[in-house]
């Protein structure tokens, strides 16, 4: 088995801010010369987040949306006491949704859904460079 890293940088604004990043993770499949196995996409920092989405329009206000619904920026969370910051959502938000995840590829290409991209946000309460790496490993 054979196992390549390489990493994608993305620079985002505060609050949701999201970018799909489908095309750079194919092409770093494609440049692996790999044809069969598996990538794993992970983002540094715990205020960050990687997923599948539909990438459109209104998926990019709804999620933020439902974020909000979920973790409120308007209360209190015991993260500010401890560090006497503001991001104490954007820790519990990247929690639930996750900062790695796991796409096979099949024949050299990934084997996403025809309405699904992988993304890349950032949940903090000030803009970020994102690094986000791809570990790829098959034959």
């Amino acid at each position: 088995m054979t196992i390549v890293t390489k990493k994608i940088s993305v620079d985002l604004q505060a609050d949701g801010d999201m970018t799909d990043i489908s095309d750079k993770v194919q092409e770093a499949v494609t440049s692996s010369g790999m044809r069969n196995g598996i990538v794993t996409i992970f983002t540094l920092g715990s205020t960050g987040a990687v997923s599948t989405t539909e990438y459109e329009p209104g998926l990019k206000k709804d999620i933020p949306r439902a974020l909000e619904r979920i973790a409120p920026s308007n209360i209190e969370y015991e993260h500010h006491k401890t560090w006497h910051d503001d991001n104490g959502r954007s820790h519990v938000r990247s929690t639930i949704i996750g900062t790695s995840f796991v796409v096979p590829f099949v024949d050299g290409k990934l084997t996403l859904g025809t309405w699904q991209q992988i993304v890349v946000m950032n949940l903090d309460t000030s803009s970020r460079r994102r690094e986000v790496i791809l570990q790829i490993m098959g034959e």
